[in-house]
């Protein structure tokens, strides 16, 4: 029925997380990421099924992600941990939204609006620990003073984000675990225990980097099946996830090309010989990178065949020569077919660039199937 298309397995979303809660294990809670819907699995879908496995606690990106939930009925707490923008704070305490708060100016003015609304409003606070991005740099003392003046806004989560954490052949994640805690050692000693600790997403709770963890992980990557490789030495992942996401595309025209032939915009590939050709309906704009030109592959029939010429807006050329293809045959773009597979890291290697990409950059005109 489509041109292009995602099967989703919900199933296997909630066995990643619980292979991740299992590793965290008792004591440290697991809030399962899932902003940029999530990472393309779809985050209502997705936020259901992890609700139903024990999810207690969710991230997302911004205001709007966290009020489509809500919309939708997902009652556990919800972070949100990159915006806190003038126009989107009254929605924190409309949603019942937790923000995460990056200055201390910030604290003051979600105080303001605290008071003046009579509520009570969590928060979690993040700090630049090194990361050079969203986060405060101020000492322990000049956030204790701020706090010393605050009643309604209540610190509940004090957390970081680090910048190289696959990488263990810098000490830049030590650098940041060190900064974070003589930060919460220095608050603890002026009256302030925030109870939610956090500063790892899937790589330090993959590799059992257990100084990192806190008493809360932000497992992103992971539910949906993947853990970026280590450089340097770093111990065997501890985490055993699988992807639960496959990308499909339909075969709209088979024909022979003599050799010779050019195939699509510029003439990037000339066949060598007669080809038999394959024109699949997804293209850059589905979120198929276009750098996957001349070097692609994708799956027919369990059998791994070259993208030829350049990946265009709405269409791909494969080369299926030697296979019985006809027109409305599904290929393979992501997954599993027979005994030959193809994941987002794979696709990332070829393309150059990260895994992150190519799953979120998957268009949402791509139709999603829950399996």
């Amino acid at each position: 029925m489509y041109r292009s298309w995602l099967e989703v397995s919900l199933r296997q979303i909630a066995a990643n997380f619980r292979a991740i809660r299992k590793l965290a294990g008792v004591g440290v809670t697991v809030m399962a990421v899932v902003k940029a819907d999530a990472y393309r699995h779809g985050a209502v879908e997705v936020s259901r099924v992890l609700e139903e496995a024990g999810a207690r606690w969710l991230a997302v990106s911004n205001v709007h992600e966290g009020i489509v939930l809500r919309e939708s009925g997902i009652a556990s707490r919800i972070l949100v941990m990159a915006d806190f923008l003038p126009s989107s704070r009254p929605l924190f305490l409309e949603y019942e939204l937790t923000p995460a708060i990056h200055s201390l100016e910030g604290v003051r003015e979600y105080e303001r609006l605290a008071v003046s609304a009579g509520k009570v409003a969590p928060f979690h606070l993040k700090i630049d620990t090194g990361m050079g991005r969203l986060g405060t740099r101020a000492s322990a003392g000049e956030i204790l003073d701020v706090l010393g003046a605050t009643r309604a806004a209540r610190l509940e989560g004090l957390m970081s984000h680090f910048a190289s954490a696959p990488n263990y052949t810098t000490a830049q994640t030590d650098e940041q675990i060190a900064t974070f805690t003589a930060v919460l050692r220095d608050l603890r000693n002026g009256g302030v225990d925030p109870a939610l600790v956090h500063l790892s997403s899937t790589v330090p709770l993959a590799y059992g980097r257990t100084e990192a963890w806190g008493n809360l992980v932000r497992p992103g990557h992971a539910i949906y099946g993947y853990v970026s490789p280590a450089k340097g030495a770093a111990a065997p992942s501890l985490l055993s996830v699988q992807p639960a996401l496959s990308w499909k595309a339909t075969v709209l025209e088979v024909k022979d090309v003599p050799g010779g032939a050019a195939i699509g915009y510029g003439g990037i590939y000339s066949t060598a010989r007669e080809t038999r050709i394959a024109v699949l309906g997804v293209g850059y704009a589905d979120g198929y990178p276009h750098r996957l030109s001349n070097k692609g592959r994708v799956l027919v029939q369990g059998r791994a065949v070259a993208v030829l010429g350049a990946v265009s807006m709405d269409l791909t050329t494969v080369d299926v020569s030697g296979l019985t293809v006809a027109p409305g045959d599904s290929v393979t773009l992501l997954g599993v077919d027979g005994s030959e597979s193809i994941d987002a890291q794979q696709i990332a290697k070829l393309a150059g660039t990260i895994s992150y990409a190519v799953l979120c950059g998957i268009s949402s005109r791509v139709v999603r199937l829950y399996v």
